[in-house]
């Protein structure tokens, strides 16, 4: 059974094919062909992600044994991750998780890689991206809350987070129809495809709703 860190970017994706394939019966060829491009763009990386979180992939994790590594919260712009910051020595990467709610109690502690996995105890974290060497860009927040019970968020409350970036959404659909010269039921649909296409991006990237 699928990890629930995992579950929530893989509804999204779901969702987001289902809504590309609905709008491809009332298509002309050229949209057809824009919807395959984008169905397959947003499947290829897709299973890139899920390659990086079970470890078919390497993260750019390098070495095996207990680190030291705590979780922060960056906020950028619109965008809200979960990072494992992990130190070794006198060297220190920032690694992209899956949000999982484990993460919000998550104190300063010592993880174990594994190889193709991070562990803090029992609990297992599924990267969400490649390591970074320098920090991420924006608002590191050090896990201001750390409830004693882990919280959990529904399908909702994420989406209403990863749902934001969609307000670009009409300027993609707008520059549909100039290079295509397609009218209002283009627009409508190149819009619609684009506001779900952003929103998957955002989960898949492992957002945070925390």
């Amino acid at each position: 059974m699928l990890k629930s860190a995992l579950t929530y970017p893989l509804l999204v994706t779901c969702a987001t094919i289902a809504v590309i394939v609905a709008f491809v019966p009332f298509a002309d060829l050229d949209q057809v062909s824009g919807l395959a491009v984008v169905a397959f763009a947003v499947l290829g990386f897709t299973a890139y992600q899920l390659g990086l979180a079970v470890g078919v992939l390497p993260s750019g994790l390098v070495g095996t044994g207990p680190v030291g590594g705590r979780r922060v919260r960056q906020q950028h712009r619109l965008v809200s991750r979960s990072w494992l910051e992990i130190t070794r020595g006198d060297r220190m990467v920032w690694q992209p998780v899956f949000y999982d709610p484990a993460l919000s109690a998550l104190t300063p502690t010592e993880l174990e890689l594994t190889g193709r996995a991070i562990l803090a105890g029992d609990t297992r974290f599924y990267p969400a991206g490649r390591v970074r060497t320098t920090e991420p860009a924006g608002r590191l927040v050090d896990n201001p809350s750390r409830p004693t019970d882990p919280p959990t968020f529904g399908i909702a409350r994420r989406l209403i987070l990863d749902v934001q970036p969609a307000v670009a959404a009409p300027l993609a659909g707008l520059l549909w129809v100039y290079v295509t010269n397609d009218d209002l039921g283009g627009f409508v649909g190149s819009t619609t495809v684009a506001a779900t296409t952003f929103t998957w991006l955002s989960a898949i990237r492992g957002s945070d709703p925390s």
